[in-house]
Order: structure tokens, then sequence, then C-alpha cells
């Protein structure tokens, strides 16, 4: 389908079916730009109006839509090429986020930054490579998923330790590293399988055989 659908309407049942409407405009691609307007709010609230308890919310609001916008692409027929690239590079940058705001507050290590950011920019370049191949950017995967559903949950449970205290800081201590444990192994693990599967990809189209 081009950028825009066609509309055909059946005036006797009022309903119309979508066969022209521009695939840009649909609900999940606004859910995720909301979501998106959401990182510069959380960096404010966290380093600026040191509001941890806020930046929670709104990373919870964040990972609420995360979930929403791909159920309702799917059920409503509006998957789009912008949807699949708009999804992930929204994932990304609330990860580097949250990621920098706490690194600045001395919550997380810097070898732990190093790990996060370096598997990205490793994808990164990869990615660059690979186009010269025909190899689109990498199809996200449950795992991929599963990842960043960790790291986002993980990390502002992080930011309650030293912002509340008792059980609650104990609490959040350790769900946070729980959350991270897991969220950090299943990154670095699906980076090696994208770049796996991109690398086959790859070699397969120079081949002349494309794999699905």
């Amino acid at each position: 389908k081009t950028a825009y659908e066609i509309y055909q309407c059946d005036w006797s049942s009022d309903v119309c079916s979508s066969d022209l409407a521009p695939t840009i405009f649909t609900i999940p691609n606004a859910l995720s730009l909301l979501r998106a307007l959401g990182i510069p709010l959380f960096l404010w609230t966290v380093l600026v109006h040191d509001a941890p308890l806020w930046g929670v919310l709104i990373l919870a609001i964040g990972g609420a839509t995360d979930y929403f916008d791909g159920k309702l692409a799917r059920a409503l027929h509006q998957e789009s090429r912008l949807g699949e690239l708009l999804d992930p590079t929204v994932d990304r940058l609330y990860i580097a986020a949250i990621i920098f705001a706490l690194y600045v507050q001395n919550i997380l290590s810097l070898w732990i930054v190093g790990l996060l950011v370096g598997r990205d920019l490793f994808l990164g370049i990869l990615l660059i490579v690979l186009r010269r191949y025909g190899v689109g950017p990498f199809k996200v995967t449950f795992l991929g998923k599963a990842a960043t559903f960790n790291l986002l949950y993980a990390l502002p449970f992080l930011l309650l330790i030293d912002s509340t205290s008792g059980v609650i800081s104990d609490g959040a201590f350790v769900l946070g590293w729980a959350f991270a444990a897991w969220g950090i192994a299943l990154y670095l693990v699906t980076g090696v399988q994208y770049a796996v599967n991109g690398l086959s990809n790859a070699r397969n189209r120079a081949r002349g055989v494309v794999r699905d």
C-alpha cells in the first residue's frame, strides 16, 4: 500500500473501510509520539525538579503506551512502516534517558552504562554496513521487547532506592536489581541475536537467497 489507503464507505451501514487513509496518521503512531514526549519530561522531573516519584509515574505511563500501541496496531489493522521504526526508536531513547539520569545520580556504574550503550552503538554501526546488502532495520523480537520491558521497569525502582526509606527502599532495591539483571542479560543476548540474524540475512542476499 502507498502512504494513503482508499476510503470506501458503505453509507447504508455507516461503516467506512479505510483503503486511503494516511498510514502515518494512526492511533498507534500517535501513542508512540505521545510516549516520546515523555522523555524530556522525565529528565526534567528527575534531574531538574528532583521529583523521582513523578519520573516513575511518567515511565509507567510510557511502558503502558508501549504495550498498547502494538496491540492497537494489530487490532485496528493499522500497522505501518513508520510504526515499526518509531516504536523501537522511542524505546532506545527512553533507555538512553534513564541510563543518563541514573548515571548522573551515581546509581549506575560506568561499566553497566558502557555495556548498554556499547550494545546499541555496535548494532547501529553493523546496520550501516548491512544496508549495503539490502538488510533493513532489525526486526524486534519477543526477547527484545522483554529486555526493554525489564529495563524500563528496573530503572525506575532504582530511582526509588535513595528517595525513599525503610521497607519501600528495600523493596525497590530488590525489585530494581532483579529487573536490571534480567534486563541487562536479555539486552546483551538480543544484541547478539540481532547481529547474527542480520549477518545471516546479508550472507543469504549475497548468495541471491532472501531469508524470510
